[in-house]
């Protein structure tokens, strides 16, 4: 196999026409248990992630939101809380992982402001120029072609537009990022065991966060889909980063 024609799974190389349907298969597996694991893992501290990520964003009233990977629909339910007559679409690739988030009490509340949708983010099925918000949590170190899911963020989105990504990262500090590697990968596949009944897949989870590219690579591969004013911040000492960039 050529390098064009293969891509990363975790720390497995893999045919790219194979990986979309192994992440499928990971987050299908998990899906029940999702929100629980991802609480356990962090400690809780995803959620102050997410409410820092609301907190650069500034949700404005009236705003459509497209929330990439979205899962159950955490991002979503924030990103509304704060934005009277919002609206948000959740897209994910994993029907099991939406029909968790429609499940949520959340998302009864916000029926109306809410849509749910199956799709693929290297293909977004929405027409150019649709929204004025697009988030991607925890979720783009997942997609096959990273690049092509970045040029689709800046497709969908209007002039004006918006990009928000939260996704792990690299620490800056050596030391501390080999106590968090102890960290991930003898405790959470272990916690993937006993709560999800499925070591394999946050084996693969933890595997993905060092594949992904460093702070400052991926704000390199945002400017080549076409954004501006890009930027970063990190949290927790660069254990998790949010990237931002404007579609101007």
């Amino acid at each position: 196999m050529s390098d064009e024609n293969t891509t990363h799974f975790g720390f497995q190389t893999v045919p790219e026409a194979d990986k979309a349907g192994m992440v499928h298969g990971v987050f299908s597996r998990v899906a029940s248990k999702y929100d629980v694991m991802n609480d356990l893992m962090s400690m809780g501290i995803h959620r102050v992630w997410k409410d820092a990520m609301m907190d650069w964003l500034a949700p404005r009233p009236g705003q459509r939101l497209l929330d990439v990977a979205g899962g159950t629909g955490d991002v979503a339910f924030r990103f509304l809380a704060r934005a009277p007559g919002a609206h948000a679409t959740v897209c994910d690739m994993t029907e099991p992982m939406l029909i968790e988030g429609r499940r949520r009490a959340e998302a009864e509340k916000q029926a109306e402001s809410l849509d749910w949708v199956v799709g693929d983010a290297m293909a977004l099925p929405f027409a150019d120029n649709s929204f004025d918000v697009y988030t991607i949590s925890f979720g783009i170190r997942n997609v096959t072609r990273i690049g092509d899911a970045l040029r689709e963020a800046y497709r969908v989105l209007r002039p004006g537009g918006r990009l928000m990504v939260l996704e792990f990262s690299q620490i800056p500090n050596e030391l501390m990022q080999k106590v968090y590697d102890l960290y991930s990968f003898n405790i959470i596949p272990v916690m993937g065991q006993v709560v999800a009944g499925d070591r394999d897949s946050y084996q693969y989870l933890v595997e993905s966060i060092r594949k992904f590219p460093d702070q400052d690579s991926f704000a390199g591969m945002i400017r080549v889909a076409g954004f501006g004013q890009v930027k970063y911040r990190n949290l927790t000492m660069g254990i998790a980063a949010l990237h931002s960039g404007w579609k101007l």
